[in-house]
């Protein structure tokens, strides 16, 4: 229900703060008072069109908030959170509209910012308009269907027409696809059959890029190892036989050092001195140590080059493997790791060809069956809309005469659709129809009744249908309009019935409808610093009676005007 109205800058209204009641809220006032005003500025909430002249004198910008309480369960929430916005279930929702002096428009849904589409479509889940000059709810036929199965339908039978519909849905889908895959995979026959023995002879694996990467450089440093080993090894060993390495040299130092000592035994003329032969013999000792040194030397070498796992062949093997999937990941725009799977998915898709006439038949059969099961549901909730059909005309039609329509039939049409139209609601097209004077062919609500009328017959239906919309607040625009003594009491009664089910507001001129009302509000205007603004004042029991006794009487209120005043408030009071 609307629990709160701000209005700030909207045409007479400067300021204005309207806390709303649950049960049947009457707004009067003398005409020109600014009733259409506020009503204008609840229209601008729920995203109705705008434009620059409903911004005050003065102004920059007009704003206006609406309110709402709810339940968990209220469809608002629903769309909310399939338009992403952060809206916990429950949660009051707050309709927020500013139309700038340029006559530009924002809108807000709980002080998030949504496009008027969005806007309207959450307003029509909250709260509905009944006007003299603008019909909405129940005048669009989209939502007689909805109300009709409130009425009387029961809610099992309309979930499983729902869940055979989108059953069916799913397999004609599934079918679809299928046959999409056969004739892509049939056109593309002969590049499957090449690409997938292309890549069953490769047989890629997952992680094998990284693991022949991570052993290609393993084989790589080894290899350099082998060569500076080798390369080592070649400086200690003569390149050919002509030529003589380090060790050769070495003993053929030490050959021509030993010339230099005495042979023992010998009788030289002239011997080497002791210190000569002391140095001679330190050479000597040294390139013997060299000798060895390097003998070691190479010994190490040679064995380290044994131990070196050079397999220029094992290197090979591994970067042709490497290059080979690398270029059919390129070729087929996928990663390496991805070959696999893409070669799985062409096997897939070649398996499917091979096998997709059988496939195809039984998918067929199963759509068949579901396109059945759905139909004999339907046809069982055809039927029993017909027999609800027919309840709902008479209990409408009775509510018809109290309020001045007593020529008037309502009618519920209910015509098949074709079968491309069927949907998760059923099978048939529902729409309510009014023949206003007996005679006449029978027509669509906002088409044969006159403004006055066809508000009446939207508080007919709404009796009849109280509370089942869903939606917590209906407001009604002068419902009483050329009518007046019984047939207004008969409406004011109506209203405060409906009000025990959902929350009513009427703007009306006439007292009977007024006084049944449990709170009433008086629209007026007032000026200050030569400026004129609407106000809306909520009325006491005292103030309710003056109220009324004016719409009786008019300007100069009679003490008779009172008494009747009082006397049509006290079967309320």
């Amino acid at each position: 229900m609307l629990t709160h109205l701000s209005i700030r800058d909207v045409v007479l209204i400067e300021a204005l703060e309207l806390p709303l009641h649950p049960g049947f809220t009457a707004l009067t006032g003398e005409t020109g008072a600014g009733k259409s005003i506020l009503l204008d500025s609840l229209g601008l909430a729920m995203g109705e069109r705008a434009n620059a002249g409903l911004v005050r004198a003065g102004a920059q910008e007009a704003r206006v908030s609406a309110c709402f309480d709810t339940t968990d369960e209220h469809p608002a929430f629903t769309i909310l959170a399939e338009q992403g916005l952060d809206v916990a279930r429950g949660e009051d929702i707050v309709l927020r509209r500013v139309i700038s002096r340029e006559g530009r428009s924002r809108a807000w849904v709980n002080d998030q910012p949504v496009g008027l589409t969005l806007l309207r479509r959450i307003a029509g889940t909250l709260i509905e308009i009944q006007g003299q000059h603008e019909q909405m709810g129940l005048a669009d036929a989209t939502t007689h269907r909805g109300l009709l199965d409130a009425y009387g339908v029961p809610q099992a039978l309309q979930d499983d027409v729902a869940e055979a519909f989108t059953h069916w849905q799913a397999l004609k889908t599934e079918l679809e696809e299928a046959r999409r895959a056969l004739e892509e995979a049939a056109r593309e026959e002969e590049w499957l059959r090449h690409t997938v023995d292309e890549l069953s002879t490769l047989a890629p694996q997952p992680g094998e890029e990284s693991e022949l990467a991570r052993q290609r450089h393993a084989l790589q440093q080894a290899e350099r190892r082998g060569e500076a080993v080798a390369a080592a090894l070649s400086e200690l060993t003569p390149r050919d036989r002509r030529s003589s390495g380090p060790a050769a040299a070495l003993r053929a130092a030490s050959r021509a050092l030993q010339r230099l000592l005495p042979a023992p035994g010998s009788q030289d003329d002239t011997p080497p001195s002791d210190t000569q032969e002391t140095r001679a013999t330190e050479a000597l000792a040294a390139l013997e140590n060299a000798e060895n040194a390097l003998a070691e030397a190479e010994g190490l070498l040679e064995r380290l080059q044994a131990e070196t796992d050079t397999n220029p062949r094992m290197l090979e093997d591994t970067e042709e493997r490497l290059f080979a999937l690398r270029t059919a990941a390129r070729k087929h725009h996928v990663s390496v790791d991805d070959l696999a799977t893409l070669l799985q998915g062409l096997q897939a898709r070649l398996s499917a060809l091979e096998n997709g006439t059988t496939q195809l038949a039984a998918l067929e059969q199963s759509v068949s069956t579901a396109r059945s099961a759905f139909v004999s549901i339907a046809e069982k909730l055809g039927t029993t809309r017909q027999t609800v059909a027919r309840r709902m005309e008479q209990s409408v039609t009775a509510e018809l005469k109290p309020v001045k329509l007593e020529k008037a039939r309502f009618l519920v049409e209910i015509q098949p659709l074709l079968p491309e139209q069927w949907n998760r609601q059923g099978m048939e097209q529902i729409t309510f129809l009014i023949a206003a004077n007996p005679g006449q062919p029978p027509g669509p609500l906002a088409k044969v009744a006159s403004g006055g009328e066809l508000s009446r017959l939207m508080l007919a239906i709404k009796l009849v249908v109280a509370g089942q919309s869903g939606i917590g607040t209906l407001i009604f625009d002068e419902i009483d309009a050329g009518v007046g003594g019984a047939t207004a009491a008969a409406i004011g009664e109506r209203l405060h019935r409906l009000a025990s089910t959902v929350q009513v507001l009427a703007v009306t001129h006439s007292p009977q409808v007024a006084a049944s009302a449990d709170a009433h509000l008086r629209i007026g205007k007032i000026t200050r610093n030569g400026q004129t603004h609407t106000h809306a004042t909520p009325l006491s029991t005292p103030e309710r009676k003056e109220e009324i006794a004016r719409m009786l009487a008019g300007d100069t209120i009679t003490d008779a005007a009172r008494a009747a005043a009082a006397s049509l408030l006290e079967p309320h009071t």
